[in-house]
Protein backbone atom coordinates (compact mmCIF):
# COMPACT_ATOMS: atom_id res chain seq x y z
CA UNK A 1 0.00 0.00 0.00
CA UNK A 2 1.30 3.22 -0.70
CA UNK A 3 2.31 5.04 2.01
CA UNK A 4 4.76 8.48 0.22
CA UNK A 5 2.70 11.66 -0.45
CA UNK A 6 1.66 12.74 -3.90
CA UNK A 7 0.10 15.87 -5.39
CA UNK A 8 -2.16 16.57 -7.66
CA UNK A 9 -2.01 19.85 -9.56
CA UNK A 10 -5.19 21.39 -11.24
CA UNK A 11 -5.03 24.66 -13.26
CA UNK A 12 -6.71 27.66 -14.69
CA UNK A 13 -4.86 28.51 -18.09
CA UNK A 14 -2.23 31.70 -16.86
CA UNK A 15 -2.77 30.76 -13.51
CA UNK A 16 1.53 29.50 -13.26
CA UNK A 17 0.23 26.11 -12.09
CA UNK A 18 2.78 24.47 -14.20
CA UNK A 19 5.59 26.86 -12.59
CA UNK A 20 3.96 25.93 -9.00
CA UNK A 21 5.03 22.29 -10.07
CA UNK A 22 8.32 22.68 -11.32
CA UNK A 23 9.31 25.15 -8.02
CA UNK A 24 7.72 22.78 -5.51
CA UNK A 25 9.58 19.78 -7.16
CA UNK A 26 13.09 21.77 -6.73
CA UNK A 27 12.36 22.36 -3.56
CA UNK A 28 10.94 18.65 -2.21
CA UNK A 29 13.83 16.98 -4.29
CA UNK A 30 10.45 14.67 -6.26
CA UNK A 31 9.53 14.24 -9.77
CA UNK A 32 6.84 16.81 -11.82
CA UNK A 33 5.03 14.81 -14.15
CA UNK A 34 3.21 16.85 -16.68
CA UNK A 35 3.71 16.35 -20.75
CA UNK A 36 6.23 13.55 -19.98
CA UNK A 37 3.15 10.92 -18.78
CA UNK A 38 1.67 12.15 -22.76
CA UNK A 39 4.88 10.82 -24.04
CA UNK A 40 5.07 7.73 -22.35
CA UNK A 41 1.84 6.93 -22.71
CA UNK A 42 2.45 7.44 -27.08
CA UNK A 43 5.23 5.20 -26.56
CA UNK A 44 3.73 2.39 -25.84
CA UNK A 45 0.92 2.94 -28.71
CA UNK A 46 3.92 3.46 -30.76
CA UNK A 47 3.16 7.28 -31.43
CA UNK A 48 6.53 9.35 -32.52
CA UNK A 49 7.95 11.39 -29.64
CA UNK A 50 7.74 14.28 -32.61
CA UNK A 51 4.13 13.67 -32.42
CA UNK A 52 3.26 13.57 -29.22
CA UNK A 53 5.25 16.91 -27.85
CA UNK A 54 2.29 18.29 -29.77
CA UNK A 55 -0.44 17.10 -27.37
CA UNK A 56 -1.83 17.87 -24.29
CA UNK A 57 -4.99 17.09 -22.99
CA UNK A 58 -6.68 19.98 -24.32
CA UNK A 59 -6.10 18.71 -27.82
CA UNK A 60 -5.37 15.05 -27.58
CA UNK A 61 -8.61 13.38 -28.53
CA UNK A 62 -8.73 15.61 -32.05
CA UNK A 63 -5.16 14.49 -32.86
CA UNK A 64 -5.31 10.88 -32.05
CA UNK A 65 -8.96 10.35 -33.80
CA UNK A 66 -6.97 12.27 -36.66
CA UNK A 67 -3.42 9.68 -35.71
CA UNK A 68 -5.92 6.48 -36.13
CA UNK A 69 -7.77 7.56 -39.22
CA UNK A 70 -4.18 7.37 -40.86
CA UNK A 71 -2.00 4.91 -38.96
CA UNK A 72 -2.39 1.21 -39.46
CA UNK A 73 0.88 0.68 -37.04
CA UNK A 74 -1.20 1.54 -33.81
CA UNK A 75 -3.73 -1.80 -35.21
CA UNK A 76 -0.88 -3.96 -35.16
CA UNK A 77 0.25 -3.52 -31.71
CA UNK A 78 -3.45 -3.07 -29.62
CA UNK A 79 -3.90 -5.19 -27.08
CA UNK A 80 -6.99 -7.87 -27.05
CA UNK A 81 -8.62 -6.25 -24.06
CA UNK A 82 -8.34 -2.54 -26.05
CA UNK A 83 -10.69 -3.70 -28.97
CA UNK A 84 -13.58 -1.61 -29.00
CA UNK A 85 -12.30 1.41 -27.60
CA UNK A 86 -12.16 4.25 -28.89
CA UNK A 87 -7.93 5.66 -29.50
CA UNK A 88 -8.80 8.21 -27.37
CA UNK A 89 -10.11 5.86 -24.35
CA UNK A 90 -6.76 4.12 -24.74
CA UNK A 91 -4.32 6.60 -24.19
CA UNK A 92 -6.19 7.65 -21.51
CA UNK A 93 -6.23 3.82 -19.90
CA UNK A 94 -2.59 3.68 -20.83
CA UNK A 95 -2.33 7.40 -19.27
CA UNK A 96 -3.98 6.42 -16.48
CA UNK A 97 -1.98 3.02 -15.53
CA UNK A 98 1.35 4.94 -15.98
CA UNK A 99 0.12 7.23 -13.41
CA UNK A 100 -0.72 5.21 -10.73
CA UNK A 101 2.11 2.68 -11.29
CA UNK A 102 4.69 5.92 -10.59
CA UNK A 103 2.17 6.68 -8.04
CA UNK A 104 3.00 3.49 -6.32
CA UNK A 105 6.84 3.94 -6.89
CA UNK A 106 7.38 6.72 -4.93
CA UNK A 107 6.45 10.84 -4.15
CA UNK A 108 5.35 12.88 -7.31
CA UNK A 109 3.72 15.59 -8.70
CA UNK A 110 1.09 15.00 -11.35
CA UNK A 111 0.11 18.27 -13.43
CA UNK A 112 -3.47 17.77 -15.38
CA UNK A 113 -4.01 14.65 -17.25
CA UNK A 114 -7.21 13.99 -14.24
CA UNK A 115 -4.70 12.12 -11.51
CA UNK A 116 -6.70 13.59 -8.83
CA UNK A 117 -9.37 11.40 -10.32
CA UNK A 118 -6.83 8.68 -11.42
CA UNK A 119 -5.52 8.05 -7.89
CA UNK A 120 -9.07 8.53 -6.00
CA UNK A 121 -8.24 5.96 -4.28
CA UNK A 122 -5.05 6.67 -2.93
CA UNK A 123 -5.26 8.29 0.85
CA UNK A 124 -1.93 9.86 0.44
CA UNK A 125 -2.66 12.33 -2.31
CA UNK A 126 -2.85 16.30 -1.73
CA UNK A 127 -5.12 17.46 -4.58
CA UNK A 128 -4.90 21.30 -5.39
CA UNK A 129 -6.55 23.58 -7.60
CA UNK A 130 -5.03 26.59 -8.78
CA UNK A 131 -6.58 29.85 -9.89
CA UNK A 132 -6.34 33.25 -10.30
CA UNK A 133 -7.46 36.99 -11.40
CA UNK A 134 -8.56 37.17 -14.97
CA UNK A 135 -6.57 40.03 -15.48
CA UNK A 136 -3.30 38.40 -13.89
CA UNK A 137 -3.77 35.81 -16.39
CA UNK A 138 -4.11 38.03 -18.98
CA UNK A 139 -0.90 39.52 -18.43
CA UNK A 140 0.78 36.46 -18.21
CA UNK A 141 -0.27 34.99 -21.18
CA UNK A 142 0.74 38.08 -22.95
CA UNK A 143 3.77 38.04 -21.60
CA UNK A 144 5.08 34.12 -21.82
CA UNK A 145 3.03 34.19 -25.49
CA UNK A 146 4.29 37.17 -26.45
CA UNK A 147 0.42 38.27 -27.54
CA UNK A 148 -1.74 41.13 -27.54
CA UNK A 149 -4.56 41.74 -24.86
CA UNK A 150 -7.32 40.38 -26.97
CA UNK A 151 -5.49 36.92 -28.54
CA UNK A 152 -4.45 36.05 -24.54
CA UNK A 153 -8.37 36.99 -23.42
CA UNK A 154 -9.21 33.85 -26.41
CA UNK A 155 -6.24 31.53 -25.84
CA UNK A 156 -7.47 31.71 -22.00
CA UNK A 157 -11.23 31.06 -22.82
CA UNK A 158 -10.34 28.75 -25.52
CA UNK A 159 -7.96 26.92 -23.17
CA UNK A 160 -9.99 26.61 -20.00
CA UNK A 161 -13.07 25.50 -22.24
CA UNK A 162 -10.81 22.59 -23.70
CA UNK A 163 -9.48 21.63 -20.18
CA UNK A 164 -13.29 21.89 -18.64
CA UNK A 165 -14.76 19.34 -21.51
CA UNK A 166 -11.73 16.94 -21.28
CA UNK A 167 -11.69 16.71 -17.35
CA UNK A 168 -15.38 16.76 -16.73
CA UNK A 169 -16.11 14.33 -19.81
CA UNK A 170 -13.51 11.32 -17.98
CA UNK A 171 -14.87 12.63 -14.21
CA UNK A 172 -18.17 13.52 -14.52
CA UNK A 173 -16.71 15.79 -11.81
CA UNK A 174 -16.66 19.38 -12.15
CA UNK A 175 -13.48 21.04 -12.92
CA UNK A 176 -12.13 23.05 -10.56
CA UNK A 177 -14.97 22.20 -7.63
CA UNK A 178 -14.13 21.68 -4.32
CA UNK A 179 -15.55 17.67 -4.16
CA UNK A 180 -12.50 17.31 -6.09
CA UNK A 181 -10.10 19.09 -4.36
CA UNK A 182 -8.43 19.58 -1.27
CA UNK A 183 -7.14 22.89 -1.33
CA UNK A 184 -7.76 25.20 -3.34
CA UNK A 185 -5.38 28.18 -4.11
CA UNK A 186 -5.29 32.40 -5.89
CA UNK A 187 -2.28 32.76 -7.25
CA UNK A 188 -3.24 36.15 -7.42
CA UNK A 189 -3.22 37.14 -3.46
CA UNK A 190 -0.57 34.58 -2.52
CA UNK A 191 1.83 34.72 -5.30
CA UNK A 192 3.74 31.94 -7.23
CA UNK A 193 6.14 31.54 -3.93
CA UNK A 194 3.44 31.84 -1.47
CA UNK A 195 1.54 28.90 -2.80
CA UNK A 196 4.84 26.91 -3.27
CA UNK A 197 5.63 28.27 0.55
CA UNK A 198 2.04 26.65 1.65
CA UNK A 199 2.08 23.52 -0.74
CA UNK A 200 6.18 22.66 0.42
CA UNK A 201 4.91 22.87 4.60
CA UNK A 202 1.52 21.23 3.88
CA UNK A 203 3.51 18.47 2.08
CA UNK A 204 6.37 18.41 5.05
CA UNK A 205 3.60 18.28 7.79
CA UNK A 206 1.83 15.40 5.80
CA UNK A 207 4.80 13.07 5.86
CA UNK A 208 5.57 13.92 8.91
CA UNK A 209 2.05 12.79 10.51
CA UNK A 210 1.74 9.85 13.00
Amino acid sequence: MMQHTIITIGRQFGSGGHEIGNKLSERLDIPLYDHNLIRMAAQELRISNEDATKVDETILGRFLSAYASSSLEYRVFMNSDEAGKTLTDRVFDRQSAIIRKLAEEGPGIFVGRCADYVLGDYTNCINTFIYAYKEDRIRRIMKLYKLTEKQAADKIRKTDRDRKNYYEARTKREWGGIDANSMMFNASLLGIDGVVDALEAIYRKWENRE
